[in-house]
């Protein structure tokens, strides 16, 4: 690595300059189904009480404007929408996330992009870069921070850095303004919350996503206009490793480590859901079920009987006990109603979690479980290193379809079959097909929204509002 040259500036070099048009093909394609995958998490979440409130909370506060709000008949400001959109988007919890970073880029990154690029008018060259670009910066920030510097995995943290660069790119700020970009979204971004405060789980807060988006973007416009940034954010080698953050710039792309989640709930415990699926029998008593876990799984609020959606994601006893009775379909995503399951919050009073020795060195790299259960014909356990979806271990194309058709059944298959294609194409079609895939005017079935107007999302149910 160069010496006397700071790292902040020389990341924001490579997002000013990095020639559009010559992101390598697998790159492209894993975009288009990482932006698939995203606006499947958007549906899902879309009527949940968290995002009904941003999405609100966005047209009262950020005003109207001709930028989408997704799968609504609404438009609001660029920051509005981002900020709804995002909102939408990680409120299930069911997003793509990053091993490294142990957080979730997509749902910070994505929503900034189509906003911004919507305003812009950007070619989908740029798009796509500005995305990869996105996800590149968001999560080598994330993945740089020494373990013994981190006092929070929130995704808030960092998601802003994304953010503002898939801005400045589609803005076409030079580098000294994406440079000043940076070092505004990185000086005001979330905090979110520090450790010890596991209970943040239960709220609408989670890992503070839409304001680092609103704040990301804000970030690149402010700049634009003269604003600027301290560029010394990334210094200090303790808290950053200059090594994770700059070498190989380019050469690989961070977008293509990314997991996709086939449960709506905490990826921490995703590996004891695939044991237990792929474990249990259906109509038989489960007399015993023991999770071991790594031990960082055991700061989560982690509560027997959640009154939530926000607390049953992070709560290995409901979710394991929900998948071990009721499949996987019960996870994609979790209906409101079964948080007063009683035969799930049994067996959620009954599961034992335990951090084990085994995996005490596992996280952020891994997510491992062990699952030990006795459905009647005594103890039987199963070890799963990488769940569904690691890069380890990647869902196909059609599990990413299967997925996003379960998530937003809804939509009806119509509408669902123009997203899908739409996404997936993108490259080849562009901003225009996919914005107007993402309209209800293009799909038909619309009810009324809470904040006015119309909305389209999950039908009337115990989450509608």
């Amino acid at each position: 690595m160069e010496h006397n040259v700071q790292p902040l500036p020389k990341l924001a070099n490579f997002v000013a300059n990095y020639p559009a048009g010559s992101l390598p093909l697998a790159t492209k394609k894993t975009i288009a189904t990482l932006l698939l995958d995203l606006i499947g998490a958007t549906g899902a979440g879309l009527n949940s009480p968290l995002a009904a409130a941003a999405r609100a909370s966005a047209l009262s506060a950020y005003g109207d404007g001709s930028i989408s709000v997704w799968l609504t008949d609404r438009t609001s400001s660029v920051v509005g929408a981002a900020m709804a959109n995002s909102a939408a988007a990680s409120a299930l919890d069911i997003d793509d996330g990053h091993r490294g970073a142990a957080g979730h880029a997509g749902a910070g990154v994505i929503p900034a992009a189509l906003a911004v690029a919507e305003a812009v008018s950007a070619p989908t060259a740029e798009v796509l870069t500005a995305i990869a670009l996105g996800y590149e910066v968001a999560l080598r920030v994330a993945s740089c921070r020494p373990a013994a510097s981190v006092d929070t995995y929130a995704s808030g943290r960092w998601v802003n850095y994304g953010a503002a660069a898939v801005a400045a790119r589609l803005l076409k700020l030079s580098a000294e303004q994406t440079a000043h970009a940076l070092g505004i979204a990185g000086g005001e971004g979330p905090i979110v919350f520090t450790a010890p405060s596991p209970k943040f789980e239960g709220s609408t807060i989670k890992e503070g996503i839409p304001p680092a988006v609103v704040a990301g973007i804000t970030a690149a416009y402010r700049a634009r206009e003269g604003a600027t940034g301290p560029f010394d954010l990334f210094d200090d080698e303790t808290r950053f490793d200059p090594k994770v953050l700059l070498e190989n710039l380019g050469s690989s792309w961070e977008a293509q480590k990314c997991y996709l989640k086939p449960y709506a709930c905490c990826r921490y415990m995703h590996a004891a859901v695939d044991a237990i699926l792929s474990m249990r029998q259906p109509g038989k008593e489960i007399k015993t079920l023991r999770i071991d876990t790594f031990p960082q799984a055991m700061r989560l609020a982690n509560e027997r009987a959640p009154t939530n959606l926000e607390g049953a994601q992070y709560s290995f006893y409901f979710n394991c006990a929900l998948a071990a009775l009721h499949g996987g379909e019960a996870l994609q995503p979790v209906d409101l109603a079964r948080l007063t399951d009683k035969s799930v919050l049994e067996l959620a009073d009954r599961i034992e979690l335990v951090a084990s020795a085994e995996f005490a060195t596992s996280f952020p790299v891994g997510t491992p479980a062990r699952v030990l259960m006795d459905q009647g014909k005594g103890i039987e356990e199963m070890l799963v290193l990488h769940p569904l979806g690691d890069v380890a271990n990647p869902m196909s194309t059609d599990q990413i379809v299967e997925k996003f058709k379960n998530i937003t059944e809804d939509l009806g298959a119509e509408w669902q079959e123009k997203i899908i294609f739409s996404a997936l194409n993108f490259e080849e079609g562009g901003m225009a097909p996919l914005v107007a895939a993402l309209s209800p005017i293009e799909a038909g079935a619309i009810w009324q929204d809470a904040a006015g107007g119309h909305m389209t999302g999950p039908k009337q149910s115990a989450i509608a509002v």
